[in-house]
């Protein structure tokens, strides 16, 4: 199991809260449990869930936002 915490940052754009919330919804049956802070987003499951779930949510945001930076932190670590 991994886990890490994703930010994304949708850049020149109005509707930053709209992208972002579709980019969440498009994980949703992905096998991964998440949970969306007021910052960031916790995402943990199995490595190749987990990864694909990264995955998703930039490409979900990107073809969305003219510019996009995501920042993600991720650990092995079951805790």
């Amino acid at each position: 199991m991994i886990s890490c915490e994703v930010a994304l940052y949708p850049l020149e754009t109005t509707n930053s809260d709209q992208i972002i919330n579709q980019a969440l919804s498009s994980i949703q049956n992905q096998g991964v449990t998440c949970e969306v802070g007021t910052m960031s987003t916790y995402i943990s499951g199995k490595p190749d869930q987990v990864w694909q779930s990264l995955k998703t949510l930039y490409d979900t945001a990107s073809s969305r936002a003219k510019e996009l930076s995501m920042v993600v932190t991720i650990s092995n670590s079951e805790t």
